[in-house]
Protein backbone atom coordinates (compact mmCIF):
# COMPACT_ATOMS: atom_id res chain seq x y z
CA UNK A 1 0.00 0.00 0.00
CA UNK A 2 0.97 3.62 -0.45
CA UNK A 3 1.05 6.03 2.48
CA UNK A 4 1.23 9.51 1.00
CA UNK A 5 1.93 11.27 4.29
CA UNK A 6 4.80 9.03 5.37
CA UNK A 7 8.29 9.89 4.16
CA UNK A 8 10.83 7.08 4.00
CA UNK A 9 10.39 4.32 6.59
CA UNK A 10 10.32 1.69 3.82
CA UNK A 11 11.61 -1.19 5.95
CA UNK A 12 9.44 -0.28 8.93
CA UNK A 13 6.33 -0.08 6.75
CA UNK A 14 7.10 -3.49 5.24
CA UNK A 15 7.49 -4.98 8.73
CA UNK A 16 4.22 -3.52 10.02
CA UNK A 17 2.33 -4.58 6.88
CA UNK A 18 3.67 -8.12 7.26
CA UNK A 19 2.54 -8.23 10.89
CA UNK A 20 -0.89 -6.84 10.01
CA UNK A 21 -1.40 -9.44 7.29
CA UNK A 22 -0.24 -12.30 9.51
CA UNK A 23 -2.59 -15.17 10.31
CA UNK A 24 -1.69 -15.10 13.99
CA UNK A 25 -1.55 -12.52 16.74
CA UNK A 26 1.52 -10.31 16.65
CA UNK A 27 3.20 -8.20 19.33
CA UNK A 28 5.62 -5.47 18.18
CA UNK A 29 7.60 -2.92 20.21
CA UNK A 30 8.75 0.30 18.58
CA UNK A 31 11.39 2.41 20.29
CA UNK A 32 13.73 5.27 19.51
CA UNK A 33 14.65 8.82 20.38
CA UNK A 34 11.86 11.16 21.40
CA UNK A 35 10.46 13.19 18.47
CA UNK A 36 11.63 10.65 15.88
CA UNK A 37 8.11 9.85 14.64
CA UNK A 38 7.06 6.55 16.27
CA UNK A 39 3.48 7.57 17.04
CA UNK A 40 3.07 9.23 13.65
CA UNK A 41 4.19 6.12 11.79
CA UNK A 42 1.69 3.84 13.54
CA UNK A 43 -1.20 6.32 13.40
CA UNK A 44 -0.69 7.10 9.71
CA UNK A 45 -0.32 3.45 8.71
CA UNK A 46 -3.27 2.00 10.56
CA UNK A 47 -5.54 5.03 11.11
CA UNK A 48 -9.13 3.71 11.39
CA UNK A 49 -7.86 0.13 11.66
CA UNK A 50 -6.86 0.90 15.26
CA UNK A 51 -9.55 -0.55 17.52
CA UNK A 52 -8.03 0.77 20.74
CA UNK A 53 -5.45 3.48 21.37
CA UNK A 54 -4.18 4.87 24.64
CA UNK A 55 -1.36 7.34 25.29
CA UNK A 56 0.57 7.44 28.55
CA UNK A 57 1.10 10.86 30.13
CA UNK A 58 4.37 11.96 31.65
CA UNK A 59 4.01 13.37 35.16
CA UNK A 60 6.99 15.11 36.71
CA UNK A 61 8.04 13.48 39.98
CA UNK A 62 5.38 10.82 39.51
CA UNK A 63 7.49 8.35 41.48
CA UNK A 64 7.07 10.47 44.63
CA UNK A 65 3.31 9.86 44.75
CA UNK A 66 2.87 6.70 42.77
CA UNK A 67 -0.72 5.91 43.78
CA UNK A 68 -2.11 9.19 42.41
CA UNK A 69 0.08 8.72 39.30
CA UNK A 70 -1.36 5.23 38.83
CA UNK A 71 -4.94 6.44 39.18
CA UNK A 72 -4.33 9.18 36.61
CA UNK A 73 -3.03 6.67 34.04
CA UNK A 74 -5.93 4.30 34.77
CA UNK A 75 -8.33 7.20 34.21
CA UNK A 76 -6.73 7.89 30.81
CA UNK A 77 -6.94 4.18 29.97
CA UNK A 78 -10.63 4.18 30.92
CA UNK A 79 -11.34 7.26 28.78
CA UNK A 80 -9.74 5.49 25.81
CA UNK A 81 -11.85 2.40 26.46
CA UNK A 82 -15.01 4.54 26.38
CA UNK A 83 -13.93 6.11 23.07
CA UNK A 84 -13.38 2.61 21.72
CA UNK A 85 -16.92 1.50 22.54
CA UNK A 86 -16.91 0.38 26.17
CA UNK A 87 -20.35 0.49 27.78
CA UNK A 88 -20.56 3.61 29.93
CA UNK A 89 -22.18 1.50 32.64
CA UNK A 90 -18.83 -0.18 33.25
CA UNK A 91 -17.06 1.30 36.26
CA UNK A 92 -13.60 2.81 35.99
CA UNK A 93 -10.93 0.20 36.77
CA UNK A 94 -9.18 0.45 40.11
CA UNK A 95 -6.16 -1.64 39.07
CA UNK A 96 -4.43 -2.77 35.88
CA UNK A 97 -5.96 -6.25 36.06
CA UNK A 98 -9.42 -4.73 35.79
CA UNK A 99 -8.25 -2.37 33.03
CA UNK A 100 -7.04 -5.17 30.78
CA UNK A 101 -10.17 -7.24 31.44
CA UNK A 102 -12.19 -4.27 30.16
CA UNK A 103 -9.90 -4.01 27.12
CA UNK A 104 -10.54 -7.66 26.42
CA UNK A 105 -14.29 -7.01 26.61
CA UNK A 106 -14.03 -4.10 24.17
CA UNK A 107 -12.01 -6.12 21.65
CA UNK A 108 -14.39 -9.08 21.87
CA UNK A 109 -17.20 -6.76 20.79
CA UNK A 110 -15.38 -5.73 17.60
CA UNK A 111 -16.46 -7.54 14.42
CA UNK A 112 -13.40 -6.95 12.28
CA UNK A 113 -10.82 -9.31 10.78
CA UNK A 114 -7.78 -7.70 12.38
CA UNK A 115 -7.78 -5.82 15.68
CA UNK A 116 -4.98 -3.29 16.12
CA UNK A 117 -4.24 -2.26 19.72
CA UNK A 118 -1.90 0.72 20.04
CA UNK A 119 -0.38 1.56 23.44
CA UNK A 120 1.66 4.72 22.97
CA UNK A 121 4.22 5.97 25.49
CA UNK A 122 3.99 2.70 27.40
CA UNK A 123 6.76 3.74 29.86
CA UNK A 124 4.71 6.72 31.01
CA UNK A 125 1.52 4.66 31.22
CA UNK A 126 3.20 2.06 33.39
CA UNK A 127 5.00 4.60 35.56
CA UNK A 128 8.21 4.38 37.59
CA UNK A 129 6.89 1.42 39.61
CA UNK A 130 5.87 -0.51 36.53
CA UNK A 131 5.83 -4.15 37.63
CA UNK A 132 2.03 -4.34 38.12
CA UNK A 133 1.15 -2.87 34.74
CA UNK A 134 3.74 -4.93 32.84
CA UNK A 135 2.67 -8.09 34.64
CA UNK A 136 -0.95 -7.54 33.67
CA UNK A 137 -0.02 -6.64 30.09
CA UNK A 138 1.87 -9.93 29.93
CA UNK A 139 -1.10 -11.81 31.34
CA UNK A 140 -3.46 -10.11 28.87
CA UNK A 141 -1.25 -11.25 25.99
CA UNK A 142 -0.44 -14.75 27.25
CA UNK A 143 -3.88 -15.69 28.53
CA UNK A 144 -6.03 -14.29 25.73
CA UNK A 145 -4.69 -12.06 22.95
CA UNK A 146 -2.06 -14.47 21.65
CA UNK A 147 -4.56 -17.32 21.25
CA UNK A 148 -7.13 -15.11 19.50
CA UNK A 149 -4.86 -15.06 16.42
CA UNK A 150 -6.29 -11.76 15.16
CA UNK A 151 -4.66 -9.20 17.49
CA UNK A 152 -1.87 -6.84 16.45
CA UNK A 153 -0.51 -5.27 19.64
CA UNK A 154 1.79 -2.29 19.05
CA UNK A 155 3.59 -0.66 21.97
CA UNK A 156 5.77 2.45 21.66
CA UNK A 157 8.05 4.31 24.01
CA UNK A 158 10.58 7.15 23.92
CA UNK A 159 12.20 6.13 27.22
CA UNK A 160 14.47 3.68 25.48
CA UNK A 161 16.13 2.39 28.63
CA UNK A 162 12.73 1.51 30.07
CA UNK A 163 11.59 -0.18 26.84
CA UNK A 164 14.75 -2.27 26.73
CA UNK A 165 14.59 -3.29 30.39
CA UNK A 166 10.86 -3.87 30.77
CA UNK A 167 9.67 -5.02 27.35
CA UNK A 168 12.36 -5.99 24.86
CA UNK A 169 14.74 -7.67 27.33
CA UNK A 170 12.09 -8.53 29.93
CA UNK A 171 12.49 -11.86 31.71
CA UNK A 172 9.02 -11.83 33.26
CA UNK A 173 5.63 -12.24 31.61
CA UNK A 174 6.75 -10.62 28.36
CA UNK A 175 9.89 -12.73 27.97
CA UNK A 176 10.00 -14.18 24.48
CA UNK A 177 6.53 -12.82 23.64
CA UNK A 178 7.51 -10.03 21.26
CA UNK A 179 7.25 -11.16 17.65
CA UNK A 180 9.11 -8.12 16.31
CA UNK A 181 10.97 -4.98 17.39
CA UNK A 182 11.48 -1.79 15.40
CA UNK A 183 14.18 0.72 16.27
CA UNK A 184 13.13 3.93 14.55
CA UNK A 185 16.04 6.12 13.49
CA UNK A 186 16.21 9.75 12.28
CA UNK A 187 15.75 10.61 8.61
CA UNK A 188 18.73 10.45 6.28
CA UNK A 189 19.68 13.44 4.12
CA UNK A 190 17.75 11.89 1.25
CA UNK A 191 14.61 11.54 3.37
CA UNK A 192 14.99 15.12 4.60
CA UNK A 193 15.19 16.27 1.00
CA UNK A 194 11.88 14.49 0.29
CA UNK A 195 10.37 16.25 3.27
CA UNK A 196 11.56 19.65 2.03
CA UNK A 197 10.18 19.07 -1.45
CA UNK A 198 6.83 17.86 -0.11
CA UNK A 199 6.54 20.99 2.02
CA UNK A 200 7.62 23.44 -0.71
CA UNK A 201 11.05 24.36 0.65
CA UNK A 202 13.42 25.28 -2.17
CA UNK A 203 16.73 24.78 -0.43
CA UNK A 204 20.11 23.98 -1.89
CA UNK A 205 21.69 20.77 -0.69
CA UNK A 206 24.30 22.88 1.05
CA UNK A 207 21.53 24.52 3.12
CA UNK A 208 19.94 21.11 3.76
CA UNK A 209 23.32 20.03 5.08
CA UNK A 210 23.50 23.01 7.46
CA UNK A 211 19.97 22.30 8.65
CA UNK A 212 20.81 18.63 9.23
CA UNK A 213 23.90 19.52 11.25
CA UNK A 214 21.76 21.71 13.51
CA UNK A 215 18.55 19.68 13.86
CA UNK A 216 19.47 16.19 12.69
CA UNK A 217 16.97 14.12 10.77
CA UNK A 218 14.28 14.46 13.44
CA UNK A 219 10.80 14.91 11.87
CA UNK A 220 9.50 16.94 14.83
CA UNK A 221 12.14 19.63 14.31
CA UNK A 222 11.64 19.63 10.54
CA UNK A 223 7.97 20.35 11.18
CA UNK A 224 9.01 23.48 13.08
CA UNK A 225 10.80 24.93 10.05
CA UNK A 226 9.02 27.60 8.02
CA UNK A 227 9.42 27.74 4.27
CA UNK A 228 9.14 31.54 4.26
CA UNK A 229 12.40 31.78 6.21
CA UNK A 230 15.96 30.94 5.31
CA UNK A 231 17.76 28.12 7.11
CA UNK A 232 19.69 30.79 9.02
CA UNK A 233 16.42 32.46 10.02
CA UNK A 234 14.89 29.15 11.13
CA UNK A 235 17.93 28.23 13.23
CA UNK A 236 17.90 31.66 14.84
CA UNK A 237 14.17 31.51 15.59
CA UNK A 238 14.19 28.00 17.07
CA UNK A 239 17.48 28.01 18.96
CA UNK A 240 18.17 31.65 19.81
CA UNK A 241 14.81 33.41 20.08
CA UNK A 242 12.62 30.92 21.96
CA UNK A 243 13.26 30.34 25.66
CA UNK A 244 11.44 26.99 25.37
CA UNK A 245 14.54 25.60 23.67
CA UNK A 246 15.96 24.80 27.11
CA UNK A 247 12.86 22.77 27.96
CA UNK A 248 13.03 21.00 24.61
CA UNK A 249 16.57 19.87 25.33
CA UNK A 250 15.43 18.56 28.72
CA UNK A 251 12.44 16.84 27.11
CA UNK A 252 14.70 14.75 24.90
CA UNK A 253 15.87 13.00 28.07
CA UNK A 254 12.67 13.29 30.12
CA UNK A 255 10.91 10.15 31.25
CA UNK A 256 14.02 8.08 31.88
CA UNK A 257 12.82 7.02 35.31
CA UNK A 258 16.03 5.16 36.05
CA UNK A 259 19.05 7.43 36.63
CA UNK A 260 17.71 10.23 34.44
CA UNK A 261 20.17 12.70 35.98
CA UNK A 262 23.06 10.42 35.06
CA UNK A 263 21.98 10.32 31.42
CA UNK A 264 22.08 14.11 31.35
CA UNK A 265 25.50 14.14 33.02
CA UNK A 266 26.90 11.80 30.37
CA UNK A 267 25.41 13.75 27.48
CA UNK A 268 26.73 17.06 28.76
CA UNK A 269 30.19 15.61 29.33
CA UNK A 270 30.27 14.20 25.79
CA UNK A 271 29.02 17.53 24.47
CA UNK A 272 32.30 19.11 25.58
CA UNK A 273 34.41 16.44 23.82
CA UNK A 274 33.26 16.28 20.21
CA UNK A 275 35.36 13.25 19.25
CA UNK A 276 34.16 11.32 22.27
CA UNK A 277 35.49 9.87 25.50
CA UNK A 278 36.49 6.49 26.82
CA UNK A 279 34.49 5.00 29.68
CA UNK A 280 37.27 5.90 32.08
CA UNK A 281 37.22 9.51 30.90
CA UNK A 282 33.45 9.64 31.31
CA UNK A 283 33.73 8.27 34.86
CA UNK A 284 36.22 10.99 35.76
CA UNK A 285 34.09 13.72 34.17
CA UNK A 286 30.84 12.82 35.92
CA UNK A 287 32.26 11.44 39.17
CA UNK A 288 30.89 7.93 38.73
CA UNK A 289 32.58 4.59 39.21
CA UNK A 290 33.13 2.37 36.19
CA UNK A 291 31.19 -0.86 36.05
CA UNK A 292 27.89 -2.41 35.05
CA UNK A 293 25.71 0.58 35.90
CA UNK A 294 27.64 2.96 33.67
CA UNK A 295 27.86 0.38 30.89
CA UNK A 296 24.10 -0.01 30.98
CA UNK A 297 23.55 3.75 30.81
CA UNK A 298 25.90 3.97 27.82
CA UNK A 299 24.20 1.03 26.10
CA UNK A 300 20.80 2.68 26.52
CA UNK A 301 22.02 5.99 25.11
CA UNK A 302 23.42 4.14 22.11
CA UNK A 303 20.19 2.20 21.55
CA UNK A 304 18.19 5.44 21.66
CA UNK A 305 20.36 6.87 18.87
CA UNK A 306 21.78 9.61 21.11
CA UNK A 307 25.35 8.30 21.10
CA UNK A 308 27.52 5.92 19.16
CA UNK A 309 30.52 3.87 20.18
CA UNK A 310 33.43 3.09 17.93
CA UNK A 311 36.86 1.48 18.20
CA UNK A 312 39.95 3.67 18.17
CA UNK A 313 43.18 1.93 17.23
CA UNK A 314 46.75 3.15 17.50
CA UNK A 315 47.65 2.51 21.12
CA UNK A 316 48.70 -0.78 22.69
CA UNK A 317 45.08 -1.58 23.47
CA UNK A 318 42.01 -0.83 21.40
CA UNK A 319 39.96 1.95 22.97
CA UNK A 320 36.17 2.02 22.87
CA UNK A 321 35.10 5.63 22.41
CA UNK A 322 31.63 6.99 23.15
CA UNK A 323 30.56 9.97 21.05
CA UNK A 324 27.47 12.16 21.24
CA UNK A 325 25.85 11.96 17.82
CA UNK A 326 22.47 13.62 18.38
CA UNK A 327 22.87 16.71 16.20
CA UNK A 328 20.24 18.73 18.06
CA UNK A 329 21.93 18.10 21.43
CA UNK A 330 25.38 18.85 20.01
CA UNK A 331 24.22 22.18 18.60
CA UNK A 332 22.39 23.14 21.78
CA UNK A 333 25.32 22.33 24.05
CA UNK A 334 27.80 24.14 21.82
CA UNK A 335 25.93 27.37 21.17
CA UNK A 336 22.91 27.71 23.50
CA UNK A 337 23.41 26.02 26.86
CA UNK A 338 24.37 28.48 29.57
CA UNK A 339 24.20 31.47 27.22
CA UNK A 340 21.72 34.32 27.12
CA UNK A 341 19.23 33.95 24.29
CA UNK A 342 18.82 36.85 21.93
CA UNK A 343 17.39 37.20 18.41
CA UNK A 344 20.07 37.30 15.75
CA UNK A 345 22.34 34.97 17.72
CA UNK A 346 22.94 32.64 14.80
CA UNK A 347 23.34 35.52 12.36
CA UNK A 348 26.19 36.79 14.54
CA UNK A 349 27.83 33.34 14.57
CA UNK A 350 27.25 32.29 10.96
CA UNK A 351 30.35 32.76 8.84
CA UNK A 352 32.70 33.27 11.79
CA UNK A 353 35.52 31.00 12.93
CA UNK A 354 33.12 29.49 15.48
CA UNK A 355 30.78 28.54 12.66
CA UNK A 356 33.50 26.89 10.58
CA UNK A 357 34.89 25.05 13.60
CA UNK A 358 31.42 23.65 14.36
CA UNK A 359 30.67 22.88 10.71
CA UNK A 360 34.02 21.15 10.22
CA UNK A 361 33.48 18.88 13.22
CA UNK A 362 29.82 18.19 12.59
CA UNK A 363 30.27 17.48 8.89
CA UNK A 364 32.58 14.62 9.86
CA UNK A 365 29.83 13.16 12.01
CA UNK A 366 27.26 13.66 9.26
CA UNK A 367 29.49 11.69 6.88
CA UNK A 368 29.94 8.85 9.36
CA UNK A 369 26.17 8.75 9.89
CA UNK A 370 25.85 8.30 6.11
CA UNK A 371 28.43 5.56 5.85
CA UNK A 372 26.29 3.37 3.51
CA UNK A 373 26.19 6.22 1.00
CA UNK A 374 29.99 6.60 1.16
CA UNK A 375 30.47 2.86 0.67
CA UNK A 376 28.09 2.85 -2.31
CA UNK A 377 29.87 5.83 -3.87
CA UNK A 378 33.19 4.00 -3.61
CA UNK A 379 31.59 0.85 -5.07
CA UNK A 380 33.05 -1.22 -2.28
CA UNK A 381 31.58 -4.74 -2.32
CA UNK A 382 31.66 -5.02 1.49
CA UNK A 383 33.31 -3.29 4.44
CA UNK A 384 34.77 -5.75 6.92
CA UNK A 385 35.18 -3.11 9.58
CA UNK A 386 35.45 0.64 10.01
CA UNK A 387 37.25 2.45 12.78
CA UNK A 388 39.22 5.50 13.89
CA UNK A 389 43.01 5.27 13.90
CA UNK A 390 45.16 7.56 16.03
CA UNK A 391 48.87 7.14 16.68
CA UNK A 392 51.82 9.23 17.78
CA UNK A 393 55.12 8.49 16.04
CA UNK A 394 58.63 8.36 17.53
CA UNK A 395 59.10 11.99 16.49
CA UNK A 396 56.11 12.96 18.61
CA UNK A 397 54.04 13.94 15.60
CA UNK A 398 50.52 12.58 15.72
CA UNK A 399 48.60 11.01 12.88
CA UNK A 400 44.83 10.52 13.02
CA UNK A 401 42.39 9.16 10.47
CA UNK A 402 38.81 9.58 11.66
CA UNK A 403 37.42 6.93 9.33
CA UNK A 404 39.20 3.87 7.98
CA UNK A 405 37.25 1.43 5.80
CA UNK A 406 38.80 -2.01 5.62
CA UNK A 407 37.77 -4.05 2.58
CA UNK A 408 39.42 -7.46 2.37
CA UNK A 409 37.67 -8.52 -0.84
CA UNK A 410 39.05 -5.44 -2.62
CA UNK A 411 42.40 -5.85 -0.80
CA UNK A 412 42.26 -2.15 0.07
CA UNK A 413 42.18 0.13 3.09
CA UNK A 414 40.34 3.40 2.44
CA UNK A 415 41.51 6.37 4.53
CA UNK A 416 38.77 9.00 4.60
CA UNK A 417 39.26 12.72 5.21
CA UNK A 418 36.05 14.76 5.63
CA UNK A 419 36.25 18.45 4.73
CA UNK A 420 33.54 21.11 5.00
CA UNK A 421 33.71 24.30 2.95
CA UNK A 422 31.36 26.74 1.27
CA UNK A 423 33.13 26.31 -2.06
CA UNK A 424 35.43 23.76 -3.63
CA UNK A 425 37.98 22.62 -1.09
CA UNK A 426 41.62 23.52 -1.76
CA UNK A 427 44.38 21.24 -0.48
CA UNK A 428 47.26 23.43 0.66
CA UNK A 429 50.90 22.39 0.63
CA UNK A 430 50.92 22.00 4.42
CA UNK A 431 47.80 19.87 4.36
CA UNK A 432 49.21 17.73 1.56
CA UNK A 433 52.29 17.07 3.71
CA UNK A 434 50.02 16.17 6.64
CA UNK A 435 47.99 13.74 4.53
CA UNK A 436 51.12 12.08 3.18
CA UNK A 437 52.39 11.74 6.75
CA UNK A 438 49.15 10.01 7.74
CA UNK A 439 49.34 7.62 4.80
CA UNK A 440 52.94 6.72 5.53
CA UNK A 441 52.28 6.26 9.26
CA UNK A 442 49.26 4.05 8.58
CA UNK A 443 51.14 2.01 5.96
CA UNK A 444 53.84 1.24 8.54
CA UNK A 445 51.38 0.44 11.32
CA UNK A 446 50.22 -2.99 12.42
CA UNK A 447 46.68 -2.08 11.31
CA UNK A 448 47.69 -2.26 7.67
CA UNK A 449 48.11 -5.64 6.06
CA UNK A 450 51.00 -5.24 3.65
CA UNK A 451 49.12 -7.22 0.99
CA UNK A 452 46.45 -4.51 0.80
CA UNK A 453 46.52 -1.24 -1.11
CA UNK A 454 45.76 2.16 0.40
CA UNK A 455 43.42 4.72 -1.14
CA UNK A 456 42.94 8.25 0.12
CA UNK A 457 39.30 9.36 -0.01
CA UNK A 458 38.38 13.04 0.27
CA UNK A 459 34.78 13.67 1.29
CA UNK A 460 34.49 17.33 0.39
CA UNK A 461 31.08 18.95 0.81
CA UNK A 462 31.30 21.14 -2.31
CA UNK A 463 33.92 19.14 -4.17
CA UNK A 464 37.69 19.38 -4.52
CA UNK A 465 39.40 22.20 -6.37
CA UNK A 466 41.84 21.09 -9.04
CA UNK A 467 45.34 22.17 -8.18
CA UNK A 468 48.91 21.11 -7.61
CA UNK A 469 48.00 18.87 -4.63
CA UNK A 470 44.54 17.63 -5.65
CA UNK A 471 45.92 14.40 -7.10
CA UNK A 472 46.71 13.24 -3.59
CA UNK A 473 43.09 12.10 -3.40
CA UNK A 474 42.40 8.77 -5.11
CA UNK A 475 38.64 9.25 -4.71
CA UNK A 476 36.50 12.32 -4.16
CA UNK A 477 33.02 12.14 -2.66
CA UNK A 478 30.81 15.24 -2.62
CA UNK A 479 27.71 16.24 -0.70
CA UNK A 480 25.42 15.09 -3.51
CA UNK A 481 26.70 11.54 -3.02
CA UNK A 482 25.44 11.56 0.57
CA UNK A 483 21.90 12.19 -0.70
CA UNK A 484 21.81 8.95 -2.71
Amino acid sequence: MSYANIIGRTEEIATLERLYNSTKSEFVAIYGRRRVGKSYLVSEMFAKKIQFKVVGTYVKDGDKNYESYRQLQLAHFYDSLLLSGLNKQEAMPTCWREAFLLLRKVLQSKRVRRKVVFIDELPWLAGPQSSEMISELGYFWNSWADSERNILLVVCGSATSWMLDNVIHDYGGLHGRLTSTIRLMPFTLSECEKYYRKNHFRLSRYEMCISYMAFGGIPYYLDKLRNDQTVTGNIDRIFFSDAMIHQEFMDVYTGLYSSKERYMDIVKALGHKFYGMTQGEICKAIGMKTGGTLSKLLDNLRESGITREYPRYGKERVETVYQLKDFFSLFYLRFVNGKQLKPGGWNAIHGTSSFYSWAGDTFELLCIEHLPQIVNSLRIPAVDRHYCWNVKGPDGKGAQVDLVLECKSAATDYLCEMKFSTGKYVISADEADNILHKIEAFANSKMHNKSRSIQMVMVAAMGLAQGYHSSIANNVIVLDDLFK
